[in-house]
């Protein structure tokens, strides 16, 4: 079978499973939200937090509610780093340095997962499970808690109140990514995922030395972290290690995780909306952009000719052998078009194009399918843009899903999609304008800028990957890409928040035949085409002086 082929099957299996999953959970979600029912162990938790699950909350209530336990999550975290050389199952290790502790702790809580250490060098049990993999559920959770109090802005009218946030982050918890998570990582461990507490040990010698290797909770801290689409990997390698990743079919495996709730949530989102035609034009742009974006990045990967690259069957330099071209590929554009961040290859390694396709992804907004809870607000916020670029076209007051789109509500959606690029392209101009930073690139020219600005997009969009070859490990990035991850994380769901709040206050508009018809293909279109207009205006001056030049020199 030929490399080509072999990707093209891998990804229709995808698709295939996907569609299959896509029905089943969507449906679940909805009811999850929208039940008034709570479950013992969940009366347990809100009794522990003193939270009353019943009372409903406006949209600055919310808010608060989100950045208080995020605030209080990112201290716990820290300071567990901090004290690790005091802790059980700590393998040894010593306490982590404050910039780092402070980077890793703003990583984590902010569903970014950046990594600027190596885990098995520099994290014992504790921190990783009691630390790192609490935090892979709780901001996943919290990410699909702010998109459903969006879509309760649209399905709710003539009131404020967008529901509880401690009984939408028990909930999404408790009965859909612990469940879920529990079954992944028995899948993981029975194809040959590492699963234990296992202190250091070596497991060989190699030219009169030994290798060392420490055992970990791995199975199922990747289970969480492909599925709350967080990144964060056990090992240095990430998705790259056999521990993570054994086979090709766990490849695939962990590629499912990563867009089954992205994607299943646009039929959440149409269930609560009570338009189920509404959540499949939400579903289909994504589609759009996932295939597109994965048929280009394969072609890049594929393309290349001479006698090295037709014997691999494609450009294999930074990717494994167990996966090839097209399992990298895939995988690649999946985790980058998500706020994932997992990586089973390098994408420095990458080709010129290649490398400038994962960066394009995250400069999307990581909405196709996005990540969990973000991606969908993200789409959404882009629909109201859309719809009022449509509404300038025709002279006439914008709606969606019978809201109108006035002065308030698109300025809230602006904001949203400025701020992200400002904090991008902001941080890499400082980082290429002062001397010290750039002594942290491997690389110069186009490469080495690539390297800088694919590091503040993975931050800021809270995506987590690396390009590789920058030694982000210093006191500048560290810090820096700290304060990208919190302020791109918390400051977009401040205006989606507010957007929520200001579309349930709203009485809705009958439709008439002059109303946009958003669930047909025209809006699709209309949608795709505004989220590459707009990121390829904003992008487009910085990706020349990185990936663009060095594809179109090579």
């Amino acid at each position: 079978m030929s490399p080509v082929l072999a990707g093209v099957l891998q990804l229709l299996a995808l698709i295939a499973a996907l569609a299959l999953a896509y029905r089943p959970l969507g449906d679940y979600m909805a009811r999850v939200y929208s039940s008034d029912k709570h479950l013992r162990v969940e009366k347990w938790i809100y009794k522990g937090i003193g939270a009353n699950p019943d009372a409903q909350m406006r949209w600055p209530a919310y808010l608060r509610g989100v950045l208080a336990f995020s605030a209080v999550s990112v201290l716990f975290l820290y300071l567990l780093q901090r004290l690790q050389g005091h802790l059980p199952g700590s393998l040894g290790f010593a306490a982590i340095d404050p910039d780092q502790a402070f980077n890793t702790a703003a990583s984590f809580v902010a569903n970014t997962n950046w990594q600027s250490y190596y885990g098995e060098q520099a994290m014992g049990h504790v921190v990783q499970t009691g630390g790192l993999a609490v935090q892979n559920f709780l901001s996943a959770s919290v990410g699909i808690a702010v998109a459903v109090a969006l879509v309760r802005g649209f399905a709710r009218s003539r009131t404020g109140e967008l529901g509880n946030f401690w009984s939408d982050l028990v909930r999404g918890t408790v009965r859909i990514l612990l469940p879920i998570s529990v079954i992944a990582a028995i899948v993981l461990v029975a194809c040959g995922a590492l699963q234990n507490f296992s202190g250091i040990h070596a497991v060989g010698q190699f030219f009169g030395g030994s290798q060392q290797w420490n055992g970990g909770a791995v199975a199922s801290q990747e289970a969480i972290k492909e599925l709350g689409t967080n990144g964060g990997g056990y090992f240095n390698a990430n998705s790259a290690h056999p521990f993570e990743n054994p086979t090709p079919f766990t490849n695939l495996f962990e590629i499912f995780l990563i867009l089954l709730i992205p994607f299943a949530l646009t039929r959440t989102f149409g269930r609560m909306v009570g338009s189920l035609r509404q959540g499949y034009a939400i579903l289909a742009t994504m589609v759009t952009i996932w295939i597109g974006f994965t048929a280009l990045m394969m072609w890049t990967e594929f393309a290349h000719h001479g006698p090295a690259f037709d014997i691999a069957g494609g450009a294999m330099e930074g990717k494994e052998t167990r996966f090839g071209v097209g399992g990298s590929s895939i995988f690649a554009v999946a985790t980058t078009l998500t706020s994932t961040g997992a990586v089973d290859s390098f994408h420095s390694s990458f080709t010129g194009l290649g490398g400038g396709i994962t960066m394009l992804g995250m400069q999307l907004g990581e909405i196709a399918p996005g990540g969990t809870g973000s991606g969908l607000y993200g789409m959404l916020v882009m629909a109201i843009i859309a719809v009022f670029i449509a509404g300038l076209m025709v002279g006439r007051t914008p709606e969606y899903l019978g809201k109108k789109i006035g002065t308030r509500e698109i300025k809230f959606a602006a904001i949203y999609i400025l701020v992200t690029p400002a904090l991008v392209l902001v941080f890499t101009a400082a980082a290429m304008a002062l001397p010290t930073p750039g002594n942290s690139m491997t690389n110069s020219g186009a490469h080495g800028f690539s390297e800088i600005l694919y590091a503040y997009t993975s931050g800021a969009n809270n995506n987590g990957s690396a390009f590789a070859g920058l030694n982000a490990d210093t006191q500048w990035f560290n810090s820096t890409i700290g304060l990208a991850m919190l302020l791109g994380r918390f400051l977009p769901m401040v205006f989606v928040l507010a957007l929520a709040g200001s579309l349930a206050e709203q009485k809705p508009v009958p439709a008439t035949a002059g109303t946009l018809r958003t669930e047909k293909p025209l809006f699709t279109g209309l949608l795709v085409g505004a989220i590459l207009i707009i990121t390829g205006l904003t992008y487009f001056p910085a990706l020349a002086l990185g990936p663009l030049a060095e594809g179109l020199a090579s």
